[in-house]
């Protein structure tokens, strides 16, 4: 029996805290993105790179403790396999969710290839199994999102609100939204080779 497909989210961590056990590079590789998003890091390994000590963190020098995981939203084990699982065990003992670098077994949750681009944010995930293949996939998408989405962010943005306050509902925001991108290009002509599509809607033409 196959497992039951995962939930993706986004998560909230600003000033919250997220426990790093591991202080090697592939620690050092996901430290940046977690300051990034606000959290409050504490790193948590006998040996810890010069360049985490260097990053707004709180770092201490020794063996992970079950204990460590107490408070934490969220725990990045980036440590040898044995390690891992012993932070897994604990953290799913305290039901606070793990991500096991390259240990999917040990994790419960997994991270993808990111792309973030004006105000747009694409996760892709192969649910553990091909991280690389993720960060291809990724790729392939920064390639093809137009460089000016984030005015597609602004004007949708725009007409949520106008359509709240309208009272229009849910299932005719989304064609009136590819009408109002069609218009935002028509000044420039059709533009073949690049499309979007929304549910039950036709698909109209976009800017290459």
């Amino acid at each position: 029996m196959s497992a039951p497909p995962l939930l993706p989210v986004f998560l909230r961590l600003e000033g919250r805290k997220v426990l790093v056990v591991g202080g090697g590079p592939v620690a050092a590789s996901r430290v940046p993105s977690l300051l990034a998003a606000g959290a409050d890091v504490t790193v948590v390994a006998p040996e810890v790179r010069y360049e985490i000590e260097r990053m707004a963190v709180h770092v201490e020098r020794r063996p992970f403790r079950p204990e460590d995981v107490d408070g934490a939203w969220l725990v990045v084990a980036a440590a040898p396999p044995e390690v891992n699982r012993a932070v897994g065990e604990a953290a799913g003992a305290r039901g606070v969710f793990v991500n096991a670098v390259d240990d999917p077994a040990a994790a419960s949750v997994y991270t993808g290839g990111v792309l973030r681009r004006g105000g747009i944010t694409i996760a892709i995930s192969t649910e553990g199994r091909a991280p690389a293949l993720a960060g291809l996939l990724r790729e392939a998408h920064e390639a093809v999102l137009p460089d000016d989405v984030s005015s597609w962010v602004g004007l949708a943005s725009a007409r949520r609100a106008e359509q709240k306050a309208a009272r229009i509902s849910m299932s005719r925001r989304r064609p009136l939204l590819l009408e109002a991108l069609n218009r935002l290009y028509a000044a420039e002509g059709p533009v073949a080779g690049r499309e979007v599509a929304g549910a039950g809607v036709e698909r109209a033409a976009v800017p290459a």
